[in-house]
């Protein structure tokens, strides 16, 4: 693990080099960044900003903006005769700093902002302009530092959340800080769903359909909470909050609706689309996304917009995840969804992403499904997935699902292999597998089902010996 080092220690070896060897204060950052990483230190949390290192106005060293601003605050806290302006300057200066980058968070966290901040909050807490500006710094301090999240914090915040449950603007700001103290923390995330986290975000769905802005935000913070992306914990609950989401908060429901009533707004399409994904996580979910006319709105969508890189990457997604369902399978296709599929792939051949989310979506359909995958070839799939290995040769991900895309062609419909090698296929196969050791077992499986010639490693070979019982 890279070594670390305080901002203050920092400070004072770019100093010494002012003071000892005459340097201005670009070399003098310069020749201390590189001393320290020679020694292996990590500097990401450390500002570096040579501005900041001439003299101040009392001829000593000059504070950090974002360090006299918390004092400023804290001062003023203590003070009867502070005025909101003060506060909200003060507030805003701390949001400014802290939007720069993540050293200038880390060095607020350090310096006692977020103490300074729950403060405010808890202090106004009846006053929406004050909370709306206390919360916006609160944002940007705890953007990546959610290990500064206290219990009292987490209580606020849900209680906040209540007494603000008609104030859309507020709402968004809330919701927004509660989302940012769930990314990459496990704990936070089952603090906050102790607390009926769930219930009051689905419940502000189904309170706020004309509001856009709210509705996003929304439906970010719930794919926050089926993340597993928390590595200090060996198995996170990100399934169980997806079926929580599903089955307590009855999402699904709501989210379709608000898809009928948002049909022509692309943005907020995406991210509903993007939160379908991440909740069907069961087949029964699949199904009744389905039942619902999930997958006819997602298609008439995706039809609608299939020239937006946007919406069609998003709608590739939610496909992909709900294709989990063999019934859902034929579903897609006969509202002609692999062609739509195929045209999204022609369409933007040259999107890299758009590319991988396509052989992915077309691999999910055709797996277990010749029907389909005589739909995929009647349609020319097949050459633009060969098109999409050629265009992408650098990128794993579209040479690992084009690799299985093609295999579920085959699998259980050998006639399609001479259309196949016809293009090429066997080449850009061996090309991916000697350029990407990602894509190994699927490339050669593909090979193998090609009928290709292939060499498999024996990884375990067994000795023939019995097993004696003692």
């Amino acid at each position: 693990m890279a070594k670390q080092i305080t901002q203050q220690t920092f400070d004072e070896v770019v100093r010494e080099n002012m003071s000892e060897f005459d340097m201005d204060a670009d070399e003098a950052v310069d020749d201390a960044v590189k001393q320290f990483e020679s020694q292996g230190v990590n500097l990401s949390i450390i500002v570096k900003d040579p501005k900041l290192y001439a003299s101040g106005d009392d001829g000593g060293p000059q504070v950090h903006p974002v360090i006299e601003a918390i004092q400023d605050l804290t001062s003023s806290l203590e003070s009867s005769e502070a005025t909101k302006t003060q506060f909200c300057d003060y507030l805003a200066m701390i949001q400014k700093e802290c939007d720069i980058d993540l050293a200038r968070r880390c060095l607020a966290g350090s310096n006692g902002a977020y103490p300074a901040l729950l403060k405010v909050m808890i202090s106004h807490q009846e006053d929406p302009n004050m909370i709306c500006n206390a919360l916006a710094s609160f944002c940007s301090l705890t953007n990546g530092q959610p290990d500064l999240l206290t219990s009292e914090g987490i209580e606020l915040l849900i209680s906040l959340l209540k007494r603000y449950k008609d104030n859309p603007d507020s709402l968004v700001l809330i919701v927004r800080a509660i989302r940012l103290n769930c990314v990459k923390h496990e704990s936070n995330r089952q603090a906050f769903i102790s607390l009926d986290l769930i219930i009051l975000l689905t419940d502000g769905l189904k309170e706020h359909k004309s509001k856009p802005s709210l509705i996003k935000e929304i439906c970010t913070c719930l794919r926050a909470l089926t993340l597993d992306d928390d590595i200090r914990v060996p198995f996170g609950k990100a399934h169980d909050n997806a079926k929580t989401i599903v089955t307590e908060g009855d999402a699904l429901k709501a989210i379709l609706q608000l898809c009928e009533e948002h049909e022509n707004n692309i943005s907020v399409l995406a991210e509903m689309f993007l939160t379908l994904a991440a909740l069907v996580v069961r087949n029964e979910f699949c199904k009744e996304t389905m039942d619902r006319g999930g997958v006819k709105l997602i298609m008439k969508a995706f039809n609608g917009g299939v020239k937006d890189k946007g919406i069609v990457r998003q709608a590739l997604i939610v496909l992909k995840a709900l294709a989990g369902n063999d019934e859902v399978k034929v579903e897609i296709a006969k509202l002609g969804g692999i062609e739509l599929i195929v045209l999204a792939l022609t369409t933007h051949q040259t999107n890299a992403q758009i590319a991988e989310a396509a052989c992915r979506v077309l691999t999910a359909v055709t797996l277990r499904n010749t029907d389909n995958s005589k739909c995929v070839m009647d349609c020319y799939g097949h050459q633009h997935i060969v098109q999409a290995m050629k265009l992408h040769p650098n990128e794993v991900n579209v040479q690992k699902y084009a690799c299985m895309a093609l295999r579920n062609l085959v699998t259980r419909n050998k006639e399609n292999s001479p259309s196949i090698l016809s293009l090429g296929a066997e080449s850009l196969i061996n090309e991916a597998l000697a350029h990407h050791k990602g894509v190994e077992d699927e490339a050669k499986a593909v090979l193998r089902d090609l009928g290709c010639k292939v060499e498999f490693k024996e990884l375990w070979k067994g000795t023939g010996a019995t097993l004696e019982a003692e």
